[in-house]
């Protein structure tokens, strides 16, 4: 009962309600009108008068004080109409950052089979290393991440993806975005500019954007990201997005030709090329292709590749963990950065992530992955049936629907969300209105009885 009385008596003061001066009733009076006791009436009036909102004058009583909370002004008045005070940089952003589905299942693309995941295992892991934590873990941590998870990840992306790396070259990151942002902050000034791939992945460009750089949309056709238009619509950028082994969200693969010229463009002017590998670990008809980075020499240990990747599409977005990997010149001024501004993250998690690369789990669970949504997405495209024009499905975690106008796109999103079923319009990954039509579908966390649900439902919404 005191805190519902100083919650009304400060909520009455804040809105004006109260006005200052305005003399209070006596602790004895509030305590017999409210069937309180006198000394909880006064617990209430002592805290309001310890916070400034209330004054007791000797012999005189309690009255409000002249704090300078105004009255709410009426919606249209010019207090009431006035923006929220987001800067130039806040509106940017906003306007980058779609919000997100509503929950998850057919066809929030990004997302990996949550129900699949060996919950048990992992659980065990992270108590076995909890019960374990030396003192140090509790700490502010500075070495760039867990030495055992680093060489995990040091083991993994050498066989699996070629690239170059000991465990000295990598960084661990509360996620690709974590480390997208840091990128753009330490290797770029405000105004330089910043290459994405268009259509492409929206993280990126609010990284980029949040840094302060021009971001510079460059066309992907079958080949990948077009070096020759993006330096005749824009020259040569200071950084690079790329999504090389399976481009976000058309699924393209990055010609060797492409690659070579941009890894030799970037070297000769300063830039630098981010290699976005997020969920090329999923690939159908063959093993997973080698990364950009694995194509500079051994001698090069300087090459303007930094390879990001993440463990929110193998694993859990949930996990919050992705990583680096640097030149050897650029790892100590990274890692210094990031533990002043980000900090670094949990390390009893990163221990059981460690144990679950080294023992085996990890590979197994990719696998076991694999063919889970190889038969989702085979699920998918009997549903849909022959007639709709689908591209992609080579690697990830969705496919591309075609559609013919922007007017289809709109209306059947929103058609969609009316029967609890998430549509990502195409148009959502670029940056203008000039964009191709269509639907990016993802089919990994959903069941087949979902994908069938809704999957049934678009069928028939294309034929209608």
């Amino acid at each position: 009962m005191p805190r519902c009385l100083y919650d009304g008596l400060r909520g009455w003061t804040q809105s004006g309600e109260l006005a200052a001066g305005a003399r209070l009733p006596s602790s004895r009076v509030l305590a017999a009108e409210l069937g309180i006791g006198r000394n909880t009436a006064l617990a209430a009036l002592d805290h309001l008068s310890a916070e400034g909102f209330v004054v007791a004058r000797a012999g005189a009583g309690v009255y409000v004080a002249e704090t300078g909370f105004a009255r709410p002004a009426a919606p249209g008045t010019a207090m009431g109409s006035r923006s929220l005070g987001l800067s130039e940089r806040g509106r940017s952003l906003l306007a980058l950052s779609n919000p997100p589905a509503p929950g998850h299942g057919a066809f929030v693309p990004g997302v990996p089979a949550l129900d699949a995941f060996p919950w048990a295992a992992w659980q065990r892991l992270l108590r076995r290393h909890r019960n374990r934590q030396r003192g140090r873990w509790l700490d502010y941590g500075a070495e760039g991440g867990h030495p055992a998870l680093k060489s995990a990840i040091a083991d993994y992306v050498n066989i699996t993806r070629n690239v170059r790396c000991r465990a000295d070259r990598i960084l661990i990151t509360h996620g690709a975005q974590h480390a997208f942002d840091l990128i753009a902050r330490m290797l770029a000034d405000p105004g330089d500019v910043a290459w994405v791939e268009e259509p492409g992945y929206a993280g990126a460009r609010v990284a980029f954007a949040a840094a302060g750089l021009s971001l510079a949309p460059v066309p992907v056709d079958a080949e990948g990201l077009d070096p020759a238009a993006g330096i005749a619509a824009w020259g040569v950028p200071k950084l690079i997005h790329l999504t090389p082994s399976n481009q976000f969200p058309m699924g393209a693969t990055l010609s060797m030709n492409r690659r070579l010229t941009l890894i030799d463009q970037a070297r000769r002017h300063g830039g630098w090329i981010i290699e976005d590998d997020y969920d090329s670990e999923f690939r159908y008809a063959s093993a997973p292709l080698s990364s950009m980075q694995g194509l500079t020499t051994a001698a090069d240990d300087e090459a303007p590749v930094l390879y990001v990747g993440t463990f929110s599409k193998t694993l859990y977005p949930g996990l919050r963990l992705g990583y680096v990997v640097l030149p050897p010149g650029l790892m100590s001024p990274m890692r210094q950065a990031n533990v002043r501004q980000f900090r670094e993250g949990d390390y009893v998690v990163q221990a059981a992530l460690a144990a679950f690369m080294h023992g085996g789990g990890y590979a197994k669970h990719v696998a076991r992955m694999r063919r889970l949504y190889a038969r989702r997405q085979q699920c998918l495209r009997d549903v849909l049936g022959t007639d709709v024009d689908l591209i992609g499905g080579e690697a990830g975690l969705h496919v591309v629907m075609r559609l013919a106008s922007r007017e289809r796109e709109t209306v059947l999103v929103a058609a969609a969300a009316e029967q609890a079923i998430a549509l990502a319009p195409l148009s959502a990954y670029v940056a203008d209105d000039n964009g191709e039509p269509g639907l990016v579908l993802g089919y990994a966390n959903a069941s087949e009885a979902e994908i069938d649900r809704a999957g049934g439902w678009l069928r028939r919404a294309l034929a209608g």
